[in-house]
């Protein structure tokens, strides 16, 4: 199938065009390695290097040939178009022949000067991540298949020369292959889009590796934290067919790793083009669907009552004995949020069994200090007795909505007033000198994860706390948070370890970071509030490279495929977890708010991209999605070659968490909620 060009759009990185010279680059026969590899069924494939032969008064650039006589012509066309070099690849069989295609570009880079950049699966070397993950302790040189990566492209980054290049892909993106091996040499059932992207360190240089179809190497990633052999695919080009394959290479120069990933960003943006999904769901129409889950999952025969909302399967959503206050259950937000949506529809079944959520654990939800029972499994008899920084935040968080919203209505809690304050008061003790949070403590106060990667989330509800109760002790410790983030986790642009089932870069560490800081900038003014802003702005850049600015390919017979699934608007979760969700919680408020707090457009719009994106699958009676109840939203959206030990691409695991993913989609469809509670 012959893939058509796709137009590029402006980027703001200017080439150079000196060849090898203080670390330039240009595509040039010398800086480049073409190989084409041909296999025949039941053989080992036969690798060629090719040599160029340039070509006058021609269409293409060069031609290049191997020594042998080969059953493909593989001719490039080199172009400078302004800002970037487009490289165009045509492939032409004289028989039928199953081929993999690739090459290399060779930097002058040292390796170790380099810091990396795949976006959603790769931030500098990934040294957050464990040997079971990718990452440079397995390996300082990566290939992998483009649909793991938020925009099919690959940066190097020299730190020394503060200089970069980078390659992505340009072609239009419309069909996969399934293929029944996932390891070695494997021909595609049919045909794909899908190419390989990477780095590879060339004997002391970094170079970027690139080709289709695609190739995993060192080693392919196929679960959570299982490393597999590498993986090498061939599709078949009959006779008399070509295939044009086309990359745009840029270099250009960036303050710093962070300056790096804000260019890429916008340029990924500006050529992509995401565009919003068209869907048939209203704002209205979702909120009433997701209700359903509200209603549905009630548990009502335990001490604490509590919509059941993890560690469901999709076949059934049958309700367990397993309440967890924030992370994956969110109970308490769950609860706010039906309550809200009870007095704004005259629901009276939803404020009754919110009101009967917020009593039982008013009565039977706090342990012998005082902090969240945060994870109950009555099932097995078991509570979490290890707190963490993240849930305790949240289910404060969730309860000063409620309570504001009470005040403002003109009713109070004050035994629920009281707990709050008192977990606030304890979150000072917690807090270490330089102003992060432990990730994990016991109820006596004995830190078991010193990790400050979670400390953000600390930050809202003491900001918040600051507000609601008018002490300067809680903005105090909030502002000694944003110092730990902007020394540890922001100017140094690594973000790690913000989940809790996860020790690696994550999405949510510069997700929370920005909404920390966002929280700090509105309840601050002048310079403070223009400090707190930048800070914002320079972590949602790293937050929103996690999300997709492309659709990624499915084929037939995968679920998501066939039900039509866009994947632009929906973020990656880390690099232990390869998978899409709809985490956005607050985020949409910040991009929102940082687009006209700087003017650019973008944000808003990609917000809008995000809001159409992940109302697609919503499930409701005709059409629910693979999950087996109307508004039990999915979760753990398998969209590339990987999975939690069940199904695979295009389905999800068979466990999953609509507890988050419905109060997740709650806050993207109500906006601007912290702006109500900080500046009303």
């Amino acid at each position: 199938m012959r893939m058509m060009l796709r137009t590029i759009m402006g980027c703001t990185m200017v080439l150079t065009s000196t060849v090898i010279c203080m670390g330039a680059v240009k595509y040039i026969p010398e800086t480049v390695k073409v190989e084409l590899s041909l296999k025949v069924p039941g053989n080992n494939a036969v690798s060629y290097q090719l040599r160029p032969n340039e070509l006058k008064d021609s269409y293409f650039s060069y031609e290049w040939c191997s020594d042998e006589k080969l059953p493909i012509t593989v001719f490039h066309k080199v172009e400078e178009q302004g800002e970037h070099t487009q490289l165009t690849v045509q492939l032409t069989a004289a028989q039928d022949v199953y081929f993999h295609y690739s090459q290399q570009l060779r930097t002058a880079y040292r390796h170790d000067d380099c810091l990396f950049y795949m976006p959603g699966f790769w931030y500098r070397r990934n040294l957050r991540s464990p040997k079971e993950a990718p990452s440079f302790h397995t390996s300082d040189s990566w290939l992998v298949r483009e649909d793991r990566l938020s925009a099919p492209l690959t940066g190097i980054f020299s730190e020394k020369e503060k200089r970069f290049v980078v390659v992505n892909r340009l072609d239009k993106f419309t069909t996969d292959a399934l293929a029944t091996h996932k390891e070695g040499e494997i021909i595609l059932a049919g045909k794909t889009s899908l190419g390989f992207i990477g780095f590879e360190n060339r004997n002391g240089v970094s170079a970027l590796s690139f080709g289709f179809p695609y190739r995993e190497a060192p080693k392919s990633y196929i679960r959570k934290l299982t490393l597999a052999p590498e993986v090498t695919a061939f599709q078949l080009l009959k006779k008399g067919e070509s295939i044009l394959l086309t990359w745009s290479i840029l270099e250009g120069n960036a303050d710093d790793f962070s300056d790096f990933v804000r260019s890429m960003w916008e340029y990924c943006y500006d050529t992509y083009a995401p565009c919003i999904v068209k869907t048939p769901h209203s704002i209205a129409d979702v909120k009433e669907t997701l209700s359903g889950f509200f209603v549905n999952s009630l548990v009502t025969d335990r001490p604490l009552i509590y919509n059941s909302g993890i560690h469901l399967k999709t076949k059934d959503c049958v309700s367990n004995g397993q309440a967890e206050v924030g992370f994956v259950g969110r109970v308490l937000l769950n609860a706010f949020n039906a309550w809200e949506y009870g007095w704004q529809c005259n629901r009276e079944d939803l404020k009754a069994n919110s009101v009967k959520i917020f009593d039982s654990y008013l009565e039977n939800g706090f342990t012998k200090a005082g902090f969240f029972k945060e994870f109950v499994n009555f099932d097995k008899g078991y509570y979490e007795p290890i707190h963490s920084i993240r849930r305790q935040s949240e289910g404060i968080y969730a309860m000063l909505h409620f309570l504001a919203y009470e005040k403002a209505s003109g009713r109070r809690h004050p035994k629920w007033e009281q707990c709050v304050k008192k977990m606030l008061d304890m979150f000072l003790q917690l807090q270490s000198p330089d102003g992060s949070f432990p990730r994990k403590f016991r109820d006596d106060f004995t830190i078991v994860d010193q990790s400050g990667g979670s400390t953000p989330s600390a930050t809202l509800p003491l900001v918040m706390g600051y507000k609601y109760f008018k002490d300067k002790r809680y903005l105090i410790s909030a502002k000694r948070t944003a110092d730990y983030l902007e020394k540890e986790l922001i100017s140094k642009a690594d973000y790690f370890s913000s989940t809790l089932d996860a020790n690696c870069e994550d999405k949510e560490a510069s997700l929370y970071s920005a909404t920390a800081t966002y929280y700090l900038s509105l309840i601050t003014k002048g310079e403070e509030h223009k400090h707190y802003a930048d800070l914002t702005r320079k972590a949602a850049y790293f937050a929103l490279s996690w999300y997709y600015v492309w659709d990624v390919p499915f084929a037939p017979g995968q679920m998501l495929g066939d039900i039509g699934l866009k994947t632009r608007g929906w973020g990656n979760v880390s690099v232990e977890n390869n998978h899409i969700d709809v985490f956005v919680f607050e985020f949409a408020s910040v991009l929102r708010w940082l687009s006209e707090e700087y003017d650019e457009p973008r944000f808003a719009n990609f917000v809008e991209v995000i809001s159409t994106s992940m109302r697609q699958l919503l499930p409701y009676e005709g059409y629910l999605c693979g999950v087996a109840k109307s508004g039990f939203y999915p979760e753990v959206v398998q969209h590339t070659n990987w999975d939690y030990g069940k199904n695979g691409k295009g389905y999800y695991n068979d466990i999953f968490a609509p507890g988050w993913t419905v109060a997740s989609l709650w806050e993207l469809f109500t906006p601007g909620r912290a702006e109500r509670f900080l500046l009303d």
